[in-house]
This record gives C-alpha cells, sequence and structure tokens, in this order.
C-alpha cells in the first residue's frame, strides 16, 4: 500500500471521527442542558444518516466485503445492495431502444435539480416519470442505464431495473460471456433506510417475480430472440438490501439475447463463386 493510500484512509477515519463528535454534540451534549434543545435531534440526524453512519459502513464493509463479482450490486457505502438478476446480450443502442419499446422510461441522473424535484414530487405526491434511481456498484462503477416504469403516476411505486456493461474479456460465473447484468426490483414505497436510516424507496422482497416482468415486458414488445436461464446461478437465498428491506430469490440467471435488428435494404445476399 502506497504511502498516499495510507494518508487517504487515515484521513478519512479522522473525517468519521469528527462526524461522530459532531453528532454527541449536537445530540447528547445539548440535550443536557433540558428538553428545549429536542430540536437537535434534526441537525443530529441529518449528520448520523448522511455522514457519519455511511462513513461507519464503508469503512467495515471495505474489510469483510470480498471485492469480486458475487452476483449482489453495492451501494456507494460498500454494503451489500440488490441481487444481480439479469444479463442481457447486445449493444448498448439495441438495449436502449429495446427497454423503450417494451414502455420503459430512462432515468434521469442524478443532480441537485433532478434530486429536488425527486423530492418535492414523493412529498406532494406528483408524477415523475424520469425520477432518478439511486446509484448501485457492479465492477467497482455505479449503473451505466437505469429504467423503470411509474405506478399510476405515484413517485413512490414504480418497477425498475439498472444495467452495467461488464467489462471487456469478463466472463459470468460458469464460463458465459454476457454485454450487460442487471438488478431488477420493485419500490414498493418511500421510508428509512433500516442501516443508514436516509430516506429511501423500500422494494418489494419478491425480486424474481420483477425479473420476470422485465423479461414479459420486452418479449410483448418482441424484442427478444430468446431467453437462456442459467439454473442455480447462485444459492437462492432470503436476505437485506442495502436500504435493510427483505430480499429473496431462487438463484437462477435468465440471459436475454436480444432481437438483432437487420441492417437497412434487408439481409445480405451471399454470392457464391461460379
Amino acid at each position: 500500500m502506497t504511502v498516499v493510500a495510507v494518508a487517504q484512509r487515515l484521513f478519512y477515519v479522522l473525517v468519521t471521527i469528527a462526524v461522530g463528535w459532531a453528532v454527541y454534540y449536537f445530540l447528547l451534549a445539548r440535550l443536557a442542558r433540558g428538553p428545549e434543545q429536542a430540536w437537535v435531534f434534526l441537525p443530529a440526524w441529518l449528520i448520523a444518516a448522511y455522514a457519519l453512519l455511511p462513513r461507519i459502513h464503508k469503512i467495515l464493509s471495505s474489510l469483510y466485503i470480498p471485492d469480486y463479482f458475487i452476483g449482489r450490486a453495492r451501494t456507494g457505502d460498500g454494503v451489500l445492495g440488490d441481487p444481480v438478476n439479469l444479463a442481457v446480450i447486445g449493444p448498448e443502442e439495441e438495449l436502449r431502444a429495446a427497454m423503450l419499446a417494451a414502455g420503459w422510461i430512462e432515468a434521469d441522473p442524478i443532480t441537485p435539480k433532478t434530486a429536488w424535484r425527486t423530492l418535492t414530487s414523493t412529498l406532494l405526491g406528483r408524477s415523475y416519470p424520469e425520477a432518478p434511481v439511486s446509484s448501485l456498484y457492479v465492477f467497482g462503477k455505479k449503473q451505466d442505464m437505469a429504467f423503470q416504469r411509474e405506478i399510476d403516476g405515484n413517485p413512490r411505486k414504480r418497477h425498475h431495473v439498472r444495467f452495467w456493461k461488464c467489462p471487456d474479456g469478463w466472463l459470468l460465473p460458469g464460463g458465459l460471456a454476457v454485454d450487460w447484468v442487471g438488478a431488477g426490483t420493485y419500490d414498493k414505497s418511500v421510508g428509512l433506510s433500516l442501516f443508514t436510516f436516509q430516506i429511501t424507496h423500500k422494494i418489494a422482497d419478491g425480486t424474481d417475480e420483477e425479473r420476470d416482468f422485465i423479461i414479459d415486458t420486452l418479449r410483448r414488445a418482441k424484442a427478444v430472440e430468446s431467453v437462456h436461464i442459467i439454473l442455480n446461478y447462485s444459492t437462492g437465498y432470503h436476505h437485506r438490501n442495502g436500504g435493510g428491506d427483505a430480499i429473496r430469490t431462487d438463484g437462477h440467471l435468465p440471459i436475454i439475447d436480444l432481437l438483432h435488428p437487420e441492417p437497412a435494404g434487408g439481409p445480405a445476399s451471399l454470392e457464391l463463386p461460379t
């Protein structure tokens, strides 16, 4: 480990300790002065949920969660997130066209503007079909694309799926090559994360049902050449995602081979030598 890396980790730990002290100052020290200091719960919650607990999770998860593909996405704090339950064969433009044809809407990137619109839409119950999804990480990077389908104009409920481009030469466990891996889940409500107490969407535990729903929409849009299912690609399990929501999966992995459109002018003819 280089001197720079050691210095970065030391700085991160020192900042985490400083944030912890800030929580103590706002919460315990001020509450000791009397009940009139109850207002400090708000800044204490903000500091703990959005600064202290994520930093603690990041330090701990870097020690015990392996840094290789295990069929799970990870949060920005390094906590295990949603199961990777889809794989796709096909280039980016075909995947995007297929999802749009199947009735999905590509999610906006996270910016201060879209984050504010998401907050106000959720609080006021206003439709926001392109609302951004939180960043999850596979291969050490956040999703390359994300799509969603809002339910009845309610921003609290939506089908959504993230896709990550596979690195060149990367193979699934078992040796199969694919272009994309994806994680599809259904947001059923908005609540607090069990691990960080941040405001977040809460997902339904039936991730297999959402996986199958995504495939069905693509099939109805006639965007699929074939679907090959790897049985028991991972052990079926019940667990929790990065927000503390219960998840269950049978461990199967469908590989979707997209329908590749013929080039303009129809299929090329092969001229045989005479």
